[in-house]
């Protein structure tokens, strides 16, 4: 009973740590962390199966377990949506209106894609919204995929092909140019500073009734993460300082 007991307390314990990382783990690092604990677990099962002489018995379960494996990857990809409604819901850790707190991220939506920063580790992801890849991560297409959403941006829309850009330019450096031909070194335009209030909000990464100081400090906190000089781009550079002008009423 005592020892029933204990596993008890483990798994409860278990549960809320995982809990709590998954609030404070940007997405695209949390679904890595599972791809590669799914790789390991696997490969680990497989290996203790063999030397217990079990594996044959699993073979012949493959065909149930196979249709588990495609939805758990599924699931995987909609990480930052489920993330998003546990904010909405007050379960997230991360504060809209904490000033320095490091755990903020800020949304850009053009009409093509939905980017998320994050303030505290620099990382972006984000899902396209519309196209062929309607519904993907960026994070989950290799560069072929990417490229040609590039392409599609380019001809469809220039601030979705700008926001693709600095996201490319962010995970995969300036060897992706090569890839994408003629049109490689198009200048990417200066943002639509055009914004609403709620949609300046989002950028910084902010909620309703922020303060003067929590926005200049949301403002300094992601030009340090996403200035050109740093890694960043114009357009991105541009979108940070239009949000901070408006809820500022400069």
């Amino acid at each position: 009973m005592l020892g029933r007991l204990i596993v008890l307390i483990a798994l409860v314990g278990a549960v809320v740590w995982f809990l709590r990382w998954f609030r404070n783990t940007p997405p695209a690092r949390v679904a890595k962390m599972l791809r590669r604990s799914l790789l390991w677990g696997t490969g680990g099962a497989l290996v203790l199966l063999a030397v217990s002489g079990r594996l044959p018995p699993l073979f012949a379960a493959l065909p149930a377990v196979v249709p588990v494996v495609i939805r758990v990857l599924s699931l995987l990809r909609l990480l930052p949506m489920i993330r998003q409604t546990m904010h909405s819901l007050g379960l997230s850790g991360r504060s809209g209106t904490t000033a320095g707190s490091g755990e903020q991220t800020s949304l850009i939506r053009t009409c093509l894609l939905e980017m998320i920063l994050d303030h505290a580790s620099g990382e972006m992801d984000g899902l396209v919204l519309e196209g062929p890849l309607r519904g993907h991560r960026l994070s989950a297409l290799d560069l072929e995929q990417l490229v040609e959403l590039l392409i599609l941006c380019r001809s469809a829309d220039n601030l979705s092909a700008a926001v693709l850009e600095a996201y490319l330019d962010r995970v995969r450096g300036g060897d992706w140019r090569e890839c994408v031909g003629g049109g490689a070194e198009a200048a990417s335009p200066v943002a639509d500073t055009a914004l609403t209030p709620e949609e300046a909000l989002a950028i910084l990464g902010l909620t309703q009734g922020a303060s003067k100081y929590e926005i200049r400090a949301a403002h300094r906190r992601l030009m340090q993460r996403f200035h050109p000089d740093r890694g960043g781009s114009d357009y991105l550079a541009a979108k940070i300082n239009a949000a901070k002008r408006l809820l500022l009423d400069e």
